[in-house]
């Protein structure tokens, strides 16, 4: 795994230690991954995306190819704009997840990094007689995010004018001579944004966020907050062998657009009646350690599995996430998670992220 660009660039960070994830090295803290959560749902976070790959899509057939190949809609993604879809076999199992984004006279398609060759691979197969032209940006686009409620105030303490945006709106900005692209995270509910920039650009922005007021936070602080979103990764949360109605991502699925690879299946599904399983929450009492993969008891049955977990040791609480069964995943019922008891919860996971003031109190941000 490369390192990002901001760890090339990377001398005097602060950074406690690094990781590989999701694709990249990045830092994996900067002292305490609790405080960082904390700064991110509380104060201001800032963190390196350069664990995400850009993929650039031109020609004339881009979003006719495209729509024929992701299973949200792109025919009538407005400019500007941008879905969450995945990218299917014809079987119907997920091959990755991604976001594409409409910029007009191109489509950026944004993604792990670590399922990049993959997508490219898939993309290189289906292109035939396509006016489709795919180029992999991970030379000339990097990012960095910025979160929580006073994530607005430092950006334009850094100097950036941000405007109303919708979730999942790109748009193009200056930032001091740099040429950036501004995206809105798509959960409205959160005050949550992306920068896109030339990797040259990416300390300096670093630097200017950290001075205006921004926590610099870490990979295991990212996962922590992930985990308690209930937002799915792929390779860990997603996997190949999964269908996408297991996955409970609705947002990434549009019914009436038309065929793609893997449609049949879906449509099949939807048609004939719910899946066996489906992905959520769980909660536990104290912070214990929870592997992915343990098996889920419910009436001295196995009925699901594990496929992430993050200990809350300021609120003494485990949150994990998982398949289950439908009859048995239903909110407030008790299960065993291996020897662990615990109880399935609505996604997002709400009892484990109302601690704010005691957060705040034991992990000043």
């Amino acid at each position: 795994m490369g390192l990002t660009a901001l760890q090339v660039h990377g001398e005097g960070l602060g950074a406690a230690g690094v990781n590989d994830y999701r694709g990249a090295t990045t830092a994996a803290h900067f002292g305490d991954p609790q405080a960082e959560f904390a700064a991110l749902r509380d104060g201001c976070g800032v963190y390196d995306l350069g664990f995400r790959a850009k993929i650039s899509l031109t020609g004339g057939d881009r979003v006719r190819w495209l729509n024929g190949m992701v299973t949200n809609n792109m025919r009538d993604l407005a400019a500007g704009q941008g879905v969450y879809a995945f990218l299917l076999n014809p079987q119907g199992h997920i091959l990755g997840d991604l976001y594409a984004y409409n910029r007009g006279e191109s489509i950026t398609v944004d993604t792990d990094c670590g399922q990049v060759e993959k997508i490219l691979a898939t993309f290189d197969h289906y292109i035939i007689m396509d006016d489709v032209e795919v180029a992999n940006l991970g030379e000339q686009l990097t990012a960095l995010g910025i979160a929580g409620p006073k994530a607005r105030t430092v950006l334009a303490a850094a100097g950036f004018a941000v405007a109303e945006m919708q979730p999942l709106q790109a748009q193009p900005v200056t930032w001091h001579g740099t040429d950036c692209t501004l995206v809105r995270a798509e959960d409205e509910q959160s005050v949550s944004y992306e920068i896109w920039l030339a990797p040259a650009s990416v300390r300096t922005l670093w630097d200017a966020l950290r001075a205006a007021g921004g926590a610099p936070v870490g990979s295991e602080a990212l996962e922590l907050d992930r985990i308690i979103s209930g937002v799915p990764m792929y390779g860990m949360d997603i996997r190949e062998r999964d269908l996408p109605q297991e996955t409970e991502q609705a947002r990434a699925l549009n019914f009436n657009k038309g065929c793609y690879v893997g449609q049949e299946i879906v449509e099949r599904i939807r048609s004939r009646g719910t899946v066996h399983r489906k992905f959520t929450g769980f909660l536990a009492e104290g912070a214990v350690q929870i592997a992915a993969g343990t098996r889920i008891i419910a009436g001295e049955k196995e009925v699901g599995e594990i496929t992430s977990a993050a200990s809350l040791h300021f609120a003494d609480k485990t949150v994990a996430l998982g398949y289950i069964r439908r009859e048995v995943g239903v909110p407030g019922r008790e299960i065993m998670i291996g020897t662990t008891r615990a109880t399935v919860v609505q996604l997002p996971v709400e009892d484990a992220v109302l601690f704010t003031e005691r957060s705040l109190e034991q992990h000043p941000a």
